[in-house]
């Protein structure tokens, strides 16, 4: 079966960083046609520059990284530096990239390649606000029915906000481009907070990293160690949650995930609970199901396959 043709939109964030490497670390399964930033985690000056850092780190520089929207489609951007560190990458440190920045907007590039890849033949991987694939479905109505799928990190149910006690950051930043996209008929699967708070970063899946002796790995080791410290204060766990490599490594091993196909409504008007994506998990509304909502994963499968490919780079 040959590699799935992804897009990877992202925020980097050392998280995306671990989504990023799992993917260039897995040619067999996902080829990697382009990677856009867009603002999140931290300013789009830096996520753009820092998917460029990744790509180096990884030995991957034939990957064109674009950037994209800088701002929510209407909204004031919330940024995380205070997960993610000043840079997005606090931890290791790593140079200033010496490969380009594609001169096309990332939006641009998304619809582009859309309509020039066969129909569904392309997916989606969103790891940060939704305002780049909402912009492109906006500009070009007519690539929806050409994207085989998106799966995308985002949302909650049973584990609520992480922004606010009611939203998850990704969608927080900009839920009018969440609901756009979650409106948008695209086949969709939803990585949550239910699923990424139960892939804790141990000391001792650190130690096994570490233990690969390799630059990608040390790198990423001292990247999860930094984050790591701001969770674990917050939550009381063993570990942070590594939330968006849950995206590639469902492209990889669809088996380590399971969920339900359900309706999910994104609220955008509620100053309470804005940026909450309403999942009908048992199936009390007569509203159609729209995406399938993962809800569990096998954490130390996720974890073994995560070390194994990035040991790889």
């Amino acid at each position: 079966m040959p590699p799935r043709d992804i897009i990877i939109d992202t925020d980097p964030g050392q998280d995306d960083a671990a989504a990023i490497l799992l993917a260039l670390g897995s040619p067999d399964e996902i080829n990697v046609l382009g990677i856009t930033a867009v603002a999140g985690n931290v300013p789009l000056a830096l996520t753009q520059k820092n998917a460029r850092i990744v790509c180096e780190l990884a030995g991957k520089t034939n990957v064109p990284v674009f950037a994209g929207c800088d701002a929510p489609l209407v909204r004031k951007l919330v940024t995380a530096e205070h997960v993610h560190g000043k840079t997005g990458l606090d931890g290791p440190a790593l140079p200033d990239p010496d490969m380009p920045l594609q001169d096309q907007h990332g939006v641009d590039f998304i619809i582009e390649t859309l309509r020039a890849r066969p129909a569904e033949t392309v997916t989606l991987c969103p790891l940060g606000p939704l305002t780049n694939i909402a912009t492109a479905l906006q500009r070009a109505p007519d690539i929806a029915e050409r994207i085989q799928e998106i799966v995308l990190m985002g949302g909650a149910y049973f584990e609520v906000g992480n922004i606010t006690p009611a939203a998850e950051f990704n969608i927080y930043v900009d839920p009018e481009a969440a609901d756009i996209v979650f409106k948008s008929g695209v086949n969709t699967t939803i990585m949550p907070l239910d699923v990424t708070h139960k892939v804790l970063v141990t000391l001792k899946r650190i130690d096994a990293l570490r233990a690969q002796a390799t630059p990608v790995c040390d790198a990423m080791a001292d990247m999860v160690d930094f984050f790591e410290r701001f969770d674990t204060d917050k939550y009381g766990s063993d570990g942070a949650p590594l939330h968006d490599p849950c995206v590639t490594a469902y492209l990889i091993k669809p088996e380590l995930f399971s969920g339900r196909f359900i309706n999910v409504e994104i609220e955008t008007l509620s100053e309470l609970t804005l940026g909450m994506t309403v999942a009908d998990w048992w199936g009390v509304t007569d509203r159609a199901p729209n995406a399938m909502f993962m809800g569990d994963v096998d954490a130390q499968g996720f974890f073994d396959l995560l070390t194994e490919r990035l040991a790889r780079l």
